[in-house]
């Protein structure tokens, strides 16, 4: 695909990225970024790629039924295909009725996830291990707003580019740890937004938004973590939210996530 096909040097040519960007992204980072050796592409635009690769979450306020509802649509701005957050049961904001999870469940992983919200206030969000909620959400510069560790970090809404245009978050993965059945390490995050480094070996206390969010958001509070593997998921909240050149690699961290 055209955007797959883009290099850090091209980004930075056509204002894609700034030079502080390409000055502190590695290499596959931010925008069009291509998946390295070894990393397995979950979006395409495509709808066969959707079919294979993603299913619905079932969790306890699942409304939608299988196949996925969600639509392949145009990129704006690249040309191509994407896919959106749209499903008719979603509308109003009725978050866990339409979400999308991975077949595949991950521990420890490297993601990069593109997005584009095409309206003011366009809601979403990248669920890490179909627990951990990295925020998407327009207009929203609060711990719960755009880019944060959903109510855990500040939002980094400055490294945001806007309604109409791609973003991309680059994520290293640490699952928790435990020994005998008992939590002893929680998960870390490092991320990339649109090239800027924006949280470093961020830990990750709970799981917020109770049952409907996720994996253990019933667990005492969202804070009785399993020792579990889960899917990515991107929510559906009835906004129009596309996404791209998705791409993960499952990688094993005996320490820390920062990259």
């Amino acid at each position: 695909m055209k955007y797959l096909a883009c290099t850090l040097i091209l980004l930075f040519a056509t204002g894609t990225m700034t030079a502080e960007e390409t000055a502190v992204a590695p290499k596959h980072i931010g925008v069009g970024a291509a998946p390295f050796d070894g990393a397995e592409l979950l979006i395409d635009g495509s709808r066969k790629m959707l079919d294979e690769k993603w299913t619905y979450w079932k969790g306890p306020r699942f409304a939608s039924a299988l196949p996925i509802k969600w639509k392949i649509v145009d990129d704006p701005v690249d040309g191509g295909t994407a896919v959106m957050t749209d499903d008719p049961v979603a509308a109003g904001g009725k978050y866990g009725t339409a979400d999308i999870v991975t077949k595949q469940k991950y521990r420890d992983f490297r993601l990069h996830v593109e997005f584009l919200i095409m309206k003011p206030g366009g809601n979403s969000g990248v669920y890490l291990q179909n627990r951990y909620e990295i925020q998407v959400l327009d207009g929203d510069k609060t711990r719960h707003g755009m880019g944060a560790v959903i109510n855990e970090t500040e939002s980094p809404y400055h490294a945001y580019h806007g309604v109409g245009k791609w973003n991309a978050y680059d994520i290293t993965f640490r699952a928790a740890r435990f020994a005998d059945g008992k939590l002893t390490e929680n998960a870390l995050v490092t991320m990339y937004f649109n090239g800027q480094k924006v949280h470093v070996d961020q830990k990750i206390v709970k799981v917020w938004g109770g049952p409907n969010s996720g994996i253990d958001g019933g667990n005492d509070g969202g804070r009785g973590i399993t020792d579990v593997p889960g899917g990515l998921k991107l929510q559906c909240e009835g906004h129009d939210v596309r996404f791209r050149n998705t791409w993960i690699k499952e990688i094993e961290l005996p320490a820390g996530t920062d990259f």
